[in-house]
């Protein structure tokens, strides 16, 4: 029994033996116990400290209904935990004043309609109460010995935040300043509904200095601090049917944000970043149960998804870096400023990921232009900006995701310099690209040109470059030897040895086809005699 309650004293034999009734304060039986006070006193609440069960016969209550009700409510304000009225010297029955004044301040009044030993009551309870006290603290020693352990070999938050869910059985959610949903963590299965109208209900729990019960919902709430500065707050909700909160709950808590804190000076600090990543890993793979469950995961991180307008974006920004500036800690540093609402995270190592929520009626281009041009200029021209098709339901972002990130994959050396990219600037040479290390393609590639490609190495001539521009000019001859300055008889007799080297009628529409598929995987893979230009086919 980790702790007293008021239903708890009053199934003890000792009590029992009274006859118990509750007379008024029936839902506020499950208050804690801290400890039993016998008093005849008129005036006992300077006497206590709160969680007190006082036991008394009536002796000192005031006829007076207006004295009474203000002997109830000293008891109410100083907080004891109930009102032990023993029947027979003061009362045959309780006063209807008494029960009426406990009512109001729903304060738990119970009558003993037969006689008990005062002195037996408190022994048992204290010695109770005391024997919890020590389980407590043996257990608060297992649960510092735990969260010790999880901080020496650097656990990351999602770990201390699930030891908090496991150990006390509820939700536990740890947010940032701004009310968003870091992480959350349950004991048993996801419940998604924990995370409903987040950020607006968590504002209406006011934190406290440590760990106690805030709000109207009765969470518990423990801040975390980062060097010396509130960076968030750890948050227990309890059970809507389970037991209230208790001591024990309370030091797992506490216990749960000190570790956190100093997680914070010792680990990796990028929390918000961490969130946002799970989030949009989840997005992109589909790893919710439901709809509403990513709805709930996305807007208790700030993303309002009903009535806008998301648009995935993937930017691959390979070894590129500014010092200590990531692209997406200058993205997660930049876009509240603008007043963009996004999420941003890391997709892997040299990808990052941003998910725009912009209003239906506003255009896309101009923000992620902005976006494009912007880390272009920061992070050089190298970085690639790709963007999936606006959508309107979480559930479709995972699709968009994807195309986004196969544009990322099919933009190389030599792509047209945009600030972003979307899939109409998919041609051939992309395409190619982005299959670049498929083992057909590069078979093709050898088969079509293969003893050309060795022709040239062998020689020292140029026939591929010749070739390359004769079906740039879509077999027109006359303009493919102006450009490579010769004259159309030497031409036309590079165009014969290429054809006799290839086995190949130039003459066809459907074999200069082939070949410049075959030149231009040729140019994008980088191969022997390309200038990697594919665009220019």
């Amino acid at each position: 029994m980790p702790f007293l309650t008021v239903a708890d004293v009053l199934r003890l034999p000792v009590i029992a033996a009274g006859l118990p009734r509750v007379a008024a304060g029936e839902d506020q039986l499950s208050r804690t116990v801290r400890w039993v006070h016998v008093t005849e006193l008129l005036d006992p609440a300077s006497f206590l400290e709160g969680g007190e069960l006082v036991l008394t016969t009536g002796m000192p209550h005031p006829a007076d209904p207006t004295q009474l009700r203000g002997y109830v409510d000293s008891l109410a304000d100083v907080g004891v935990a109930g009102l032990v009225v023993e029947l027979g010297r003061r009362y045959h029955h309780a006063p209807q004043e008494l029960v009426t004044a406990c009512r109001e301040r729903d304060l738990p009044l119970i009558v003993l309609a037969r006689g008990v030993r005062f002195i037996e009551v408190t022994q048992t309870v204290h010695a109770l109460i005391l024997d919890a006290q020590g389980e407590l603290l043996r257990r608060a020693q297992q649960v510092r010995e735990l969260f010790t352990s999880l901080t020496l070999r650097g656990a990351d938050p999602e770990e201390f935040v699930q030891a908090a869910a496991d150990l006390t059985g509820c939700p536990v959610v740890l947010e940032n300043l701004i009310h968003h949903a870091v992480i959350c963590r349950t004991a048993g299965p996801p419940d998604g509904q924990v995370l409903e109208a987040w950020p607006r209900r968590s504002r209406t729990a006011p934190t406290p200095d440590r760990a106690a019960a805030s709000g109207p919902e009765g969470w518990l709430v423990a801040p975390v601090e980062d060097r010396g500065r509130r960076w968030g707050r750890l948050i227990m909700l309890p059970h809507a049917s389970g037991p209230p909160i208790g001591p024990e709950q309370t030091m797992i808590l506490e216990q749960a944000a000190t570790a956190l804190t100093l997680a914070r000076l010792t680990g990796r600090p990028e929390w918000d970043r961490r969130a946002h990543s799970s989030v949009l890993l989840d997005l992109l793979h589909w790893r919710y149960r439901s709809r509403t469950e990513a709805r709930l995961r996305a807007e208790a991180l700030g993303l309002p998804t009903t009535g806008h307008r998301l648009v995935p974006v993937v930017i691959d920004h390979g070894d590129t870096a500014d010092g200590d500036t990531t692209v997406t800690g200058h993205l997660a540093a930049e876009l509240p400023i603008s007043g963009v609402k996004a999420l941003v995270g890391d997709l892997s190592e040299h990808r990052t990921g941003l998910l725009l929520a912009l209003a239906r009626a506003s255009a896309w281009q101009p923000v992620v232009e902005r976006v494009g041009r912007d880390l272009r200029g920061t992070f050089g021209e190298g970085l690639v900006v790709a963007v999936g098709p606006g959508v309107t339901e979480l559930s479709q972002v995972t699709r968009s995701f994807r195309e986004a990130e196969q544009i990322a994959d099919a933009i190389g050396p030599g792509t047209l310099d945009r600030p972003f990219h979307v899939a109409s600037d998919i041609g051939l040479p992309e395409l190619l690209y982005s299959l670049r290390d498929d083992v057909r393609v590069q078979r093709y590639v050898e088969q079509q040109l293969g003893r050309l490609v060795q022709h040239d190495a062998r020689h020292g001539s140029d026939l591929l470059s010749t070739l390359r521009e004769y079906l740039v000019a879509a077999g027109n001859k006359s303009i493919a030897a102006k450009h490579v300055g010769l004259s159309r008889q030497a031409f036309y007799q590079r165009l014969r040895t290429i054809e006799r080297l290839l086995g190949n009628d130039l003459e066809s529409g459907a074999h200069r086809t082939q070949l410049h598929v075959a030149v231009t995987a040729l140019d994008v893979l980088g191969g022997a005699g390309g200038t990697a230009r594919p665009a220019s086919l």
